[in-house]
């Protein structure tokens, strides 16, 4: 008995410390949460604040909307124009370069497009309308939904067709169902290489400088909502910019593969 009650007082005692820890609230993307990224990066952080970091993962637009509101202390995300409209609107602070990877296009090995001899990321596209072969959209305003928006309307032509399915999903989810329906999406690299052995999709097109991917770190601004805990954003983005963060990033792979390179410290 005495044991026993001698357990639960321990328990007891580990639950009242983790309930105590500071929280930490981050709006990030699925493309890095899905990764496992964030279960590497977090924890070393974690032990060194005492913190627990609460972590929201959507899409970019739903992340911003997020900070926007006041809901998150600070936003990790990759979608470049909808940051900086986020900071000039003054609802962010000290937007912050923190790691890159890139975009490719992902579809099955017959490649039904032809898009694997196109030159260029404006051919692609023009072969991947002009096919009417299956596409995958996010269709959430996540960063991958903003940059695939750039790249039709970058040749002056919407997607519009039962070819064309915008399903509102993560990436992860997103690149399950092109795979089950022998489509193609666009996806970041990063989040292909961590489910590409549950996949049957092969990269059909990649190496364009349209399809540079970088993520930015920023805080939420506590000038327009008093109550974010900005000094302790401030310690997580000096952090994951930090020898030890960007070490961290660099050395990160899923079956040998990186998955994104540091931006700060190379």
């Amino acid at each position: 008995m005495k044991v026993f009650l001698g357990a639960c007082i321990v328990l007891l005692s580990c639950l009242s410390t983790a309930a105590d820890a500071e929280r930490l609230r981050m709006a990030t993307t699925t493309s890095i949460d899905n990764s496992g990224l964030l279960a590497v990066l977090n924890p070393p952080f974690e032990k060194k604040h005492d913190v627990k970091l609460d972590v929201i993962a959507v899409g970019t637009g739903k992340a911003i909307r997020l900070g926007h509101n006041g809901d998150v202390d600070l936003i990790f995300v990759h979608a470049p124009a909808a940051e900086k409209a986020f900071v000039e609107s003054g609802a962010g602070i000290e937007r912050m370069p923190v790691m890159h990877n890139d975009f490719v296009i992902v579809g099955p090995a017959t490649d039904p497009a032809g898009i694997k001899t196109a030159n260029n990321i404006k051919a692609a596209m023009t072969k991947l309308r002009g096919s009417k072969s299956i596409f995958v959209s996010r269709g959430d305003d996540s960063g991958t939904h903003k940059k695939e928006k750039s790249l039709w309307q970058m040749i002056g032509a919407a997607p519009v067709g039962k070819w064309y399915l915008a399903v509102g999903q993560s990436m992860s989810a997103v690149l399950r169902i092109a795979d089950d329906k022998d489509g193609y999406t666009l996806t970041d690299r990063g989040t292909y290489l961590a489910y590409k052995d549950k996949l049957e999709l092969n990269i059909t097109f990649e190496n364009d400088t349209a399809l540079f991917n970088p993520y930015h770190i920023i805080m939420v601004n506590p000038a327009k909502h008093p109550h974010v805990k900005i000094d302790l954003a401030r310690q997580y983005s000096a952090f994951i910019r930090s020898k030890e963060g960007q070490d961290l990033i660099r050395n990160f792979k899923v079956n040998g593969e990186v998955l994104f390179h540091p931006d700060v410290i190379k």
